[in-house]
């Protein structure tokens, strides 16, 4: 079948007609458990009432009119994350790399407001993902990504992810900021200890530089906290997220707090869709389920389980290795003897959707609804693939 479709991607042979909770429904009429998510994008699942309710209430209103005029919907939404966050003020865009791209914007316009536009440089670290926009590519410096695109953007370097000694040797008096994941989700659940990040922001602070947190994969309750950072008890200057905030709907912002935001003003950047009344409405419905009462307690408790159970997994397939992640971002390793792709082929073709990542890693993404009985199905279909990749 021939697409008008740019070949960007390689799809599966499979469309979904709709979902229900933890689940997918193909057009040939197949169930499958939905634990990739759309990538850490489907935090309440599919089709959850209340989000549903809250789209179809406000497309039913108006849907944009653009940030020219007010849009309390926005306002709302950019209090309740003041409110549950180290930030002072919100952007609000459309994508991760959207609101990667302003908090780098920020990061520099913050240095040339206090009088130092040589800095400018930011650092990064090896095994990152940060978007698929020009600077976000320069920033993870994935060759892979990469090729074709060159000349990449000046201002990045990077160092090993977890090694404070590499990082600190590499600031010089034109370094603005560290940028980093708390969990590196595509190069492969990668996780440092919480005092790693502690370390980093006293290191920001040494320095006079900013941290930077790309929260797009792990943030809004994914690892049990709002956002991952909480884990190792620190406030950074700036924070993207995107993904889980619209539950499905495009949204994406960018958090700062008052030292930093101070340095943006009318014109300094800006988006047409930014923020509209549906994805507000929609952010705002997300945010109503994940800040409830013991959600993300129990979002953790889920956790817990998941990793206790594919622990027994582990032992049971000896091509399986370690199991990393927090909350319900989930990671298992295959050994040479495995190729991740084939094993979520496998799964895929059972019933189970998973999502592959760097360092041959199978990424287990439930949604954040997802109970014990369903992530015992899920597990139970995965037991099966492995066992198929052993036979």
């Amino acid at each position: 079948m021939t697409s008008a479709i740019m070949p960007t991607y390689a799809p599966a042979d499979i469309a979904f007609e709709r979902g229900e909770g933890v689940y997918l429904y193909s057009t040939e009429g197949k169930k499958y458990l939905d634990f990739g998510t759309g990538i850490a994008v489907s935090a309440l699942g599919h089709a959850h009432p209340h989000l549903v309710a809250a789209i179809q209430e406000q497309a039913g209103k108006v849907m944009h009119y653009s940030n020219l005029y007010r849009i309390p919907g926005q306002e709302r939404l950019a209090q309740r994350l003041v409110d549950h966050s180290f930030a002072s003020s919100v952007f609000f865009c459309n994508s991760g790399a959207e609101a990667v791209e302003c908090g780098l914007k920020i990061v520099r316009r913050y240095h040339d407001e206090n009088g130092n536009p040589d800095k400018y440089r930011v650092i990064t670290c090896s095994g990152s993902f940060h978007g698929r926009t020009l600077a976000t590519l320069s920033a993870a410096k994935n060759e892979k990504h990469m090729a074709g695109f060159s000349p990449m953007l000046d201002g990045f370097d990077q160092v090993s992810f977890g090694n404070l000694n590499e990082l600190r040797d590499a600031i010089t008096d034109q370094t603005a900021a560290i940028l980093i994941e708390p969990i590196q989700g595509e190069g492969g659940i990668n996780y440092a200890e919480p005092d790693y990040f502690k370390r980093l922001r006293e290191t920001a602070d040494e320095f006079g530089i900013l941290l930077f947190m790309d929260e797009v994969q792990t943030g809004i309750g994914r690892t049990g906290k709002l956002f991952a950072h909480e884990w190792a008890d620190i406030q950074p200057d700036v924070v993207a997220v995107a993904k889980g905030l619209g539950g499905g709907f495009p949204v994406g912002a960018c958090l700062a707090n008052e030292k930093a935001s101070n340095a943006m003003a009318p014109g300094t950047h800006g988006s047409t869709f930014g923020g509209n009344p549906l994805a507000s409405a929609a952010a705002n419905a997300v945010l109503d389920v994940v800040l409830e009462d013991g959600f993300l307690e129990n979002v953790q408790k889920s956790g817990v389980y998941l990793r206790a159970e594919l622990g027994k997994l582990a032992t049971k397939h000896d091509f399986l290795g370690e199991i990393r992640g927090q909350g319900l971002l989930v990671g298992i390793t295959c050994d040479d003897s495995v190729v991740n792709l084939d094993l979520v082929k496998a799964a895929e073709d059972k019933g189970l959707l998973t999502v592959p990542a760097g360092g041959n890693v199978v990424r287990i993404i439930p949604p954040l609804i997802a109970t014990e009985a369903e992530i015992d199905e899920a597990l139970a279909i995965f037991d099966q693939a492995c066992g198929e990749m052993e036979g």
